[in-house]
């Protein structure tokens, strides 16, 4: 009997419609070989949605994300909808609503070296050899989700008498909200090679100061099989650039995560490569690390290798497909050993006819499955 999974696609904007393709174009393939069926329906969100519908998170596609059994999602923004005026919708908050009303408060990206792309990298190979690390990032709370206001201060309290405006955004953080994050870490390394880096800047922050707190209360009484170890984010800044290969499973609070996962994936040489899963409460999220790439929207020739393996995620994770991820995997590694690439991942040794465009590079992961 076929299995059936219901998807929620978001291709939102600049090059998210067209590498979302070819994620179901994979998706399919591997419906055919696991006699599962896949129907995938679109919504808007991001600045395609503020065109249509003049906000980027519309409710009914809120209501038909939760009503799926995954959501694959492309990218948001570009600069059509950049804009300093703090009232008017930016399309990012399309996806900080989407996580919110998903009650998704776990982003895993994991960052591995694919041997043939190893060049890519700015770094010796000596130093990302053997870089497999997985980012665990809080979504919901920290600065992004705190109050905030900018305002016109008539008095210049506190500013030596100075008039102006001034500003504020909030971090908090509630105990419960570090407990579940903190336990996804421990989960995650249990199944890896057990240890746990714990960011933060507990020297300075008070947030930071309960977030280690409670970390070593989760890990020492519930996982005393898995090391901890706390870096103060600048500190981890640095090793992730001096030794990477030395981390494992890496968990902090949400703006501190959005900044280290961006670093950690420029150690592959290509956000292009890298896929990411957000999981909580609710219907799990799947997307690529990179952005909306205006500047080659339209093109054709957009890398759309970290959306499927944003399919791969999701079989993993939503779908128990454990065989079928595997599959993904091993065609695009096979594939890449075999030479094949996009315009972003080619240098001068690359043959011509090895260079493919963004609909070619899905048709090849289709054949090496």
């Amino acid at each position: 009997m076929t299995t059936k999974y219901n998807i929620c696609l978001l291709p939102g904007d600049g090059i998210g419609p067209e590498i979302i393709a070819e994620g179901v174009k994979v998706l399919n393939a591997v419906g055919a070989k696991y006699d599962t069926e896949f129907a995938c329906e679109e919504s808007l969100i991001g600045g395609a949605a503020i065109d249509a519908a003049g906000e980027p998170l519309p409710q009914a596609t809120l209501d038909a994300a939760k009503a799926a059994d995954a959501v694959l999602l492309a990218a948001v923004g570009g600069p059509k909808w950049d804009t300093t005026d703090p009232n008017a919708p930016r399309p990012e908050q399309g996806l900080l609503g989407i996580r919110k009303g998903l009650g998704l408060y776990t982003n895993l990206r994991p960052v591995q070296i694919f041997d043939a792309l190893a060049g890519a990298s700015t770094l010796k190979p000596e130093v990302i050899a053997g870089v497999d690390l997985m980012i665990v990032r809080e979504l919901t709370g920290g600065l992004y989700f705190g109050k905030r206001e900018r305002f016109y201060d008539e008095e210049g309290a506190g500013t030596n008498g100075a008039k102006g405006q001034r500003a504020y955004d909030t971090l908090e953080y509630r105990e419960y909200e570090i407990e579940r994050i903190a336990r996804q870490a421990f989960e995650a390394a249990r199944k890896r090679r057990k240890k746990v880096t714990s960011v933060d800047k507990a020297n300075v922050l008070e947030t930071s100061r309960m977030w280690r707190e409670i970390v070593h209360r989760i890990g020492e009484t519930e996982y005393p099989d898995v090391e901890i170890e706390d870096l103060l984010v600048d500190n981890t800044a640095m090793q992730l650039i001096n030794r990477p290969a030395d981390f494992d499973v890496v968990v902090t609070e949400n703006m501190f995560g959005d900044i280290l996962s961006d670093e950690a994936a420029q150690i592959t040489g290509s956000l292009g490569m890298l896929a990411s899963a957000s999981l909580g409460d609710g219907t799990a999220l799947y997307e690529p690390s990179h952005g909306s790439a205006p500047d080659i929207a339209g093109k054709g020739i957009a890398n759309p290798l970290a959306q499927i393996l944003s399919v791969e995620m999701m079989l993993r994770y939503s779908f128990d497909m454990n065989d079928a991820a595997d599959d993904i995997r091993r065609a695009v590694t096979n594939l890449l050993n075999d030479g094949w690439r996009t315009g972003d991942l080619k240098d001068a040794t690359t043959p011509a006819d090895k260079v493919v465009n963004c609909a070619g590079m899905g048709d090849l992961v289709v054949k090496y499955l």
